[in-house]
């Protein structure tokens, strides 16, 4: 596949950052190579950064969003809808993309891909139910009541890695229904398939300055978040970087900042599970996407009536799992490589902080035999005796494929192991019990919490955020159409009879 990057999207055209005839090496600020993670020798794109583009792009938001803001909603839909098709029409591209660029197995791309289109079905129909104007009749005598809703202004979209069309795809949805515009800065590590996103909008036919697009780095978007024209924040990442985007922003109360951080997930195994059910599950919950997804689950708190029986049927499925390039690959892989060597080194040395720290390696970290020189590792299950809060393996999150195993003997321990982290993303428990599963539901400090289901997977048409460390009140999925809009009240009076006279402590 041939990746081409064609520069930043502002006032409804791409602009390479050197011009379309000059040397772009020279005149770029910064450059960006990438490898592709399944086969370093394979170089996809170099992309090419220009700071002098971020008031232009700016800019073409601010004009954009006073278009957009009164273009009528069924004018937006019916766009929306056209965005659709072109993205179904595109999937197998976006697809292919996806896997090159993260290292996803195809198979898995394919899903995210398809997710695209998808969310259009879910944005239109579950999100903007919650942002109709609402009246209510006779809220006092012959006045009416109503609140009405309206868009906050150009928005920023800051894009993950891990699902580099999917996540910021639903952010962007959601505020282009509302009706600001959209300033998308993807990951530097997946700027083609993000760029194929903006491709589609740009085909489905937005007005100028609606859509918008930047590749950059931290400055990039440190820039683009402080400007006073930026009134939403959408950021889905490390809780490290989001809380330097809240310092970055500060005092500034007139910026909506949505955060979707990590996670430390916790899946709670109670002793009447359905273990041929719940393994698979887990396997999933794991090691998908090689364990980089937010809600991966990381702990597991086995009871220990089954501990044994659980932990040999677990390893050995995890000793099944296939590992291989994402598209050239003998047999489809489950997982594919690490986004790249830093994830690899910061992979194998939470596992050496984790054995330092008590856990027993049940599989350890091994050279994986792969043709291909990728960033390859295997997927590893530690074990520890006993999970506290002061152990900094059950803190930090990992964000590869890692599963820790740990005993508890009933429910309230189990509850207190899932709260040890200081993340709150997602959590599940596996039981046959209902009131096991409404004590869960009730004591555990996590955004998410699935019964019989892992922590990953999530429904569009639900909420997706965490509290503590995961997040700041401001979750995705169905709900991230709340944060893209400010909300008015206003009292419409049918009774026209007030007169002077009625006012008390005037002068006759």
């Amino acid at each position: 596949m041939e990746m081409t990057l064609r520069g930043d999207y502002f006032n409804g055209s791409f602009t390479h950052p050197g011009g379309i005839n000059s040397d772009k090496l020279k005149t770029s600020d910064e450059e960006i190579l990438k490898l592709c993670p399944g086969d370093i020798k394979d170089e996809l794109w170099r992309g090419f950064i220009k700071y002098d583009h971020i008031p232009r792009v700016i800019e073409s938001a601010e004009q954009g969003f006073q278009t957009w803001r009164k273009t009528p909603l069924s004018e937006r839909m019916e766009i929306l809808k056209k965005f659709q098709e072109v993205a179904q029409k595109r999937a197998d591209d976006i697809a292919l993309a996806i896997a090159l660029e993260t290292g996803k197995p195809l198979w898995e791309s394919k899903t995210e891909a398809g997710a695209v289109a998808a969310k259009v079905g879910v944005t239109l129909t579950d999100s903007l139910e919650r942002i109709k104007n609402k009246t209510i009749k006779e809220i006092l005598p012959q006045i009416d009541g109503h609140t009405v809703y309206k868009p906050i202004g150009p928005c920023l979209v800051i894009g993950p890695f891990n699902f580099p069309c999917h996540l910021a795809n639903g952010q962007i949805l959601a505020a282009l229904i509302a009706g600001n515009s959209i300033i998308f800065k993807p990951s530097e590590k997946t700027m083609y398939s993000s760029q194929l996103l903006i491709e589609c909008f740009d085909e489905a036919g937005f007005p100028k300055g609606v859509i918008n697009f930047i590749n950059g780095t931290a400055t990039t978007t440190q820039d683009i978040l402080r400007h006073p024209s930026i009134k939403g924040i959408y950021f889905t990442g490390s809780y490290d970087v989001g809380k330097k985007i809240l310092e970055s922003v500060g005092t500034d109360i007139t910026k909506l900042v949505a955060l979707e951080l990590g996670g430390k997930n916790t899946c709670i195994i109670h002793h009447d599970a359905d273990l041929d059910h719940a393994l698979p599950e887990l396997l999933r919950a794991c090691f998908l996407s090689s364990g980089q997804r937010c809600s991966s689950t990381s702990m597991v708190a086995v009871h220990k009536n089954i501990e044994q029986q659980f932990i040999d049927r677990f390893i050995e499925l995890t000793k099944k799992i296939i590992v291989d390039h994402p598209t050239k690959f003998k047999e489809t892989p489950f997982m594919g490589p690490l986004i790249d060597e830093m994830a690899v080194n910061k992979y194998l040395q939470a596992l050496g902080l984790g054995e330092q720290n008590g856990a027993e390696a049940l599989i350890a970290p091994r050279e994986i035999d792969i043709e291909f020189e990728g960033h390859y590792v295997n997927p590893t299950v530690h074990y520890l005796k006993e999970a506290k809060k002061d152990n900094p393996f059950t803190q930090e999150e990992i964000f590869g494929p890692n599963c820790t195993l740990t005993p508890y003997e009933d429910i309230e321990q189990a509850i207190q192991i899932a709260n040890i982290s200081d993340y709150g993303l997602a959590s599940s428990v596996f039981t046959q019990d209902k009131e096991i599963y409404q004590r869960v539901l009730m004591e555990v400090d996590s955004g998410i919490i699935n019964l019989n289901r892992s922590t990953v997977g999530a429904s569009s048409k639900l909420p997706f955020g965490g509290l503590k460390h995961s997040g700041n009140f401001h979750p995705a999925g169905v709900s991230m159409i709340d944060h893209t809009v400010h909300t008015i009240a206003s009292l419409e009076t049918t009774d026209n009879s007030s007169k002077i006279d009625d006012l008390v402590g005037l002068k006759k």
